[in-house]
């Protein structure tokens, strides 16, 4: 007979099977297909694995947690309902995963209500016996006895539970496992109709080990009341509670001496747990079989072969929810519009647009985790336009990397106001052009002559690639300003860097992500605007104008500078309401 080095528990409408490197959970879905889940294991064991008791009282809380996750994730497979008002709510108030909220509460609550059931209620009634009846036996007659109502309290429990019709499926899922592991055992072919005629009951059951628990539990506290060790209901209750993983722990290494062995004492001491799962195991039918078979073949796959993949089941989720959890991790992000930056990744990721996202109501977990890197990437103050490498400009989209800075909305008003006096006949000059986003949309809209300048090679290497991209021809200049131009034009735009020294200092880590050579504008962020009004005149023809994007304050100041040498000063105020363009005629 074979030993199968594979475990397993039954989970909602499928079967997790544990192997040595690896685990396999697989669930027939609403649609009645079987569908697999699978990871590999770490091959490296924590210190703590190696310390008898220990290691067993960290695997009992471990594997109830683990075991937690595996039924919620096997429900999951069915697909959520639409997240009720409220719970949206408490996503968006308290920035909390309600998935994870639930796992937690669900452990909470089941080893709260275990402690209830198999701590506390004994010793309610058996205080409760003692009172009225005047009865105080030995300490060793009452461990007996409150271990008996503890078996009988677990037996009920069971008896009452199986008839939810959930938890029934359960427990027939359970047997499907039990006669799977046995049939490989026997060292059958793993058939439906070989692993029907197997038996639901196997000696290494978690069942076994629960009847340990309360064996050991017996005699364990037995020792202690005979040894005067005991107090009032009180502290029986809190020693209990506090000496739990104690219990658990010696129980787990009784349950490890016992697998080793197979004679007569050995199967006497496992036939208490064999009779406990005539109640916790049902017969299962031939569809929760071959669940168990395909969890089985999964996992023993995996223990042989390193190379086979691993496998997720691709559930799909709650859009809505999601995009609050989506929301709540952005605004971490100093400066980012959380909203607006989960439409756009949402938009991307899902292939639709804006309006379109807002139609769709699940989202599959393969997309959630494209949607959790580029978050990731964010939450490192990277740029959402140098993750995608793109952004759309007045029409156009435009590339975007490290090389220049990232055109924003508000100068896009520029270019509108600018276009408007514009022709195919005129001629334009884009200083600063970082990504060429301004001369690439002015020639796109007007089919004006176009020349775009900026000191950075390496900007103007990307502008030219946009230029490219748009499929419109404009002159490239390599220049600090004016100093390699040599024409004149009838409109000279810029956007050129405005900010100043103190304000550098409190730029978020996105906007620090940008080339400082595109932001910094000297001590006060105005040098720029001080060297292209001196030298513009120059360069601009007869009632030539000049456009300028200016920087919060600076409208006012940059008027100033254009007195001189220009006319019809004009400060035009953004959509905003903020005072973004100066323009005017060269006198």
């Amino acid at each position: 007979m074979k030993y199968a080095k594979i475990g397993g528990q039954a989970v909602m409408e499928g079967v997790m099977m544990r192997g040595e490197r690896s685990v396999a959970t697989a669930v027939r879905d609403g649609n009645g297909n079987i569908v697999v889940e699978s990871k590999r294991l770490p091959q490296t064991a924590p210190w703590w694995k190696k310390v008898p008791i220990l290691r067993g009282a960290l695997n009992f809380f471990m594997m109830l947690v683990e075991g937690m996750k595996i039924l919620m994730r096997s429900a999951e497979v069915y697909g959520e309902e639409e997240p009720s008002e409220f719970e949206k709510k408490l996503a968006k108030s308290f920035k909390i995963n309600l998935f994870d909220v639930v796992l937690w509460v669900g452990v909470i609550l089941g080893v709260g209500l275990s402690l209830f059931l198999f701590i506390m209620l004994p010793q309610f009634i058996m205080s409760g016996v003692q009172a009225i009846f005047n009865w105080y036996p030995h300490a060793v007659v009452t461990n007996i006895i409150m271990g008996l109502l503890r078996l009988a309290i677990f037996l009920g429990y069971i008896v009452l539970a199986s008839l939810v019709k959930d938890v029934k499926r359960v427990f027939e899922y359970h047997g499907a496992e039990h006669k799977v592991i046995t049939c490989y055992e026997e060292d059958l072919p793993l058939t439906v109709e070989n692993v029907k005629k197997m038996s639901k009951e196997h000696d290494r059951c978690g069942t076994t080990f629960m009847f340990i628990v309360m064996a050991v539990s017996i005699i364990f506290f037995t020792v202690l009341g005979a040894l005067g060790l005991d107090g009032d209901m009180w502290v029986r209750i809190g020693l209990r509670i506090l000496l739990l993983p104690v219990v658990a722990g010696i129980s787990y290494e009784i349950l490890k001496f016992l697998a080793k062995f197979d004679n007569a004492l050995v199967r006497i001491l496992k036939a208490p747990g064999l009779f406990l799962q005539k109640f916790t195991t049902k017969e299962p039918d031939e569809s929760m079989i071959e669940v168990s078979i395909k969890a089985f073949e999964t996992a023993m796959a995996m223990d042989k072969d390193p190379s086979v993949p691993e496998v997720k089941f691709n559930i799909d989720k709650s859009l809505s929810l999601y995009k609050i959890d989506m929301i709540n991790k952005l605004r971490r992000v100093k400066g980012a519009n959380a909203e607006s930056e989960s439409e756009w990744i949402l938009s991307d990721v899902l292939g639709a647009t804006r309006s379109e996202v807002k139609l769709i109501d699940k989202i599959s977990e393969e997309n959630i985790a494209k949607c959790e890197e580029i978050i990731a990437r964010r939450l490192k103050g990277e740029p959402l336009q140098y993750i995608y490498g793109k952004q759309d400009f007045y029409g156009i989209t435009v590339k975007c990397d490290k090389r220049a800075l990232i055109p924003r909305f508000e100068t896009e008003y520029l270019v509108d106001i600018a276009v408007k006096e514009l022709d195919s006949e005129k001629k334009v000059l884009d200083l600063c052009t970082g990504t060429g986003a301004i001369g690439i949309s002015v020639a796109k809209a007007t089919g004006a002559k176009v020349s775009v300048s900026d000191i950075s090679s390496e900007a103007l290497s990307l502008a030219k690639e946009n230029a490219k991209m748009n499929e419109v021809d404009i002159e490239f200049i390599h220049s600090d300003l004016f100093y390699e131009i040599t024409d004149k034009y009838d409109m000279i735009i810029s956007n050129p860097p405005y900010i100043s020294e103190k304000d550098m200092k409190k730029l978020s880590p996105d906007v620090k992500a940008e080339p400082a050579i595109a932001l910094f504008g000297g001590k006060s962020g105005l040098d720029f605007y001080k060297r292209i009004i001196a030298d513009a005149p120059k360069f601009l023809n007869k009632e030539g104008r000049i456009y300028l994007e200016v920087g919060l304050g600076q409208a006012e100041t940059v008027g100033t500078y254009l007195e001189e040498s220009f006319k019809a000063i004009e400060i035009l105020k953004d959509l905003d309401g903020v005072e973004r363009i100066v323009r005017a005629t060269v006198r």
